[in-house]
């Protein structure tokens, strides 16, 4: 929801699409730069307290952003500087979130509790676009009070979690503890692997970024067909999230994970050459369905492989992997479509992300022939 306001909004107050890239880099240099700082924080202090924090400062922005709307004066700068803000609180949020979840639930349990984490992500990817839109053509002053109302429900819920108080980890904040994500992950094989086979994947096969120029251009569909194409993916990820949470994985999840990204590679190929809209749709929520079946496996790999004092920092060091594979992918894209043009480029993304997999088969086969989520 705040996406779509903070996107529609900055785009009217400035008619510049080179604003709403500065919404993106807004959000991604304070991930990058406080990335080892929130996974030393995860490890050492209570993480319930850190994400109702983040939830916290996440919905005074947006409190900020309706007062501004109602008041007149909220400048494209504004946004921006709150836009950095909310950067700053997930970049604790998220990895703070990821270590959380296996104190939560048991270890057999681990893999179906992150399906359905996953499930809830895309759902809210799905229907937060759409209700964020309605709430801004209404006013802008509604949505934003509405997404702060949001975050801060969702902090009093955190408080309302009851686990087991860990002490943290002894030490001050010096550059071994801070590095120590990295070491751990480059000193394990099958978990670098795993974070480095979706940072490549990802970076390669970012054709979401390109689905505007395929909805005018290409298929002809207008903004309604955008809407479309936008959610298929995660309409994929949704259905495959479900049945993941339903009926977990069992063996050969090594395995499994190459094939899915594998999958991935021929489901972007397929868009890229699709000029129908019907395959389109059918070839991006494959997409969405492998991409989702890979991050299950490699988000189970990894918190159930890394001991519970280091999980903050590990996944502090994922989250920045996924965040620059994110948007470096989408960077990627249009980079190589101002090159060879639109569909070229696709496919070539598509070809590459196999290609990784297959590579990475080589270079990890201890990854290759792992069997359950517990390594």
């Amino acid at each position: 929801m705040l996406a779509v306001a903070v996107g529609w909004h900055i785009y009217a107050l400035t008619g510049s699409p080179f604003y709403l890239g500065l919404v993106g880099l807004a959000q991604f240099l304070p991930m990058f730069v406080l990335t080892l700082v929130a996974g030393h924080a995860a490890d050492r202090y209570d993480r319930r307290l850190i994400i109702r924090a983040c939830q916290f400062i996440e919905g005074a922005g947006a409190a900020v952003l309706a007062a501004g709307s109602v008041s007149g004066r909220l400048s494209a700068e504004a946004i921006l500087g709150v836009v950095f803000v909310v950067g700053a609180a997930r970049a604790f949020e998220y990895p703070t979130m990821q270590a959380l979840l296996p104190n939560l639930v048991s270890i057999d349990l681990f893999p179906r509790a992150v399906a359905w984490s996953s499930s809830s992500v895309q759902t809210a990817v799905i229907v937060g676009p759409a209700l964020g839109g309605l709430l801004y053509a209404l006013d802008p002053s509604v949505a934003y009070f509405a997404i702060g109302l949001l975050f801060a429900s969702a902090g009093l819920l955190v408080s309302l979690i009851r686990i087991e108080r860990r002490r943290g980890e002894p030490g001050s904040a010096d550059l071994r503890s801070l590095f120590a994500g990295i070491v751990f992950i480059r000193a394990n094989p099958p978990i670098l692997g795993a974070i480095s086979l979706d940072l490549f994947a990802v970076l390669l096969g970012g054709a979401t970024a390109l689905l505007p120029v395929y909805a005018r251009d290409i298929l002809a569909v207008g903004p309604w067909g955008l809407g479309l194409l936008r959610s298929a993916p995660a309409f994929g990820a949704l259905t495959m999230s479900i049945g993941l949470a339903r009926r977990p994985l069992r063996g050969r999840v090594g395995r499994t994970m190459f094939v899915a990204v594998i999958i991935f590679g021929i489901a972007t190929i397929s868009f890229g050459l699709s000029t129908s809209i019907l395959a389109s749709l059918l070839s991006l929520a494959v997409l969405g369905a492998a991409d989702v079946f890979s991050v299950v496996i490699r988000q189970s790999l990894v918190q159930m492989n890394t001991p519970d004092a280091m999980r903050g920092r590990v996944s502090a060091v994922n989250s920045m992997f996924i965040g620059t594979s994110n948007q470096l992918g989408e960077f990627e894209s249009g980079l190589t479509a101002a090159w060879f043009g639109v569909v070229p480029a696709v496919v070539i993304g598509g070809a590459g992300t196999i290609l990784v997999a297959l590579i990475w088969m080589r270079l990890f086969p201890q990854l290759l022939r792992i069997d359950t989520p517990e390594g």
